[in-house]
């Protein structure tokens, strides 16, 4: 789990899903699988601006796609946490953990950015900032949920 956060995606990848990604999108009709394959690959670039993408099509995916949340969730923490935001990168880990408390993976991920955050000295303005953006969190996967009955 360690190196999630430094992987990157290969060039042939990224191109292979902006191809579908653009195809679909000169169609208008877009599939949410092209989209979170081609942000998948995103968030694993190593320039920010690709990441920044990446999350904004993730984001898209998590309000309009209730199939793939868990993923999306754990893909925004990664590519907020590879930005640095670590703040909104603990947010996406703890509504993923208040869907699934016991997932391994993403207990691992939680911390990973904890040690990056204590590394960098910021985990204490991050608690402050961690708390206000949890209830938000909460809030919003509540809603998600009540709205999906």
């Amino acid at each position: 789990m360690a190196d999630i956060l430094t992987e990157t995606v290969l060039l042939e990848d990224l191109k292979k899903f902006e191809k579908i990604f653009h195809e679909q999108l000169y169609k208008n009709d877009i599939t949410p699988k092209a989209q979170f394959e081609y942000a998948w690959c995103l968030v694993r670039s190593k320039y920010a601006a690709d990441i920044q993408k990446g999350i904004v099509l993730l984001e898209e995916l998590y309000k309009t796609n209730e199939e793939g949340q868990r993923d999306y969730l754990y893909y925004l923490a990664i590519g907020n946490a590879r930005l640095k935001e670590y703040t909104k990168a603990l947010g996406y880990v703890r509504s993923f953990l208040s869907i699934e408390p016991g997932n391994q993976q993403v207990i691992s991920l939680q911390q990973n950015i904890k040690k990056k955050m204590e590394k960098e000295g910021l985990m204490g303005m991050a608690l402050a900032g961690g708390a206000v953006l949890a209830v938000g969190a909460i809030i919003g996967v509540g809603m998600a949920i009540a709205k999906a009955k």
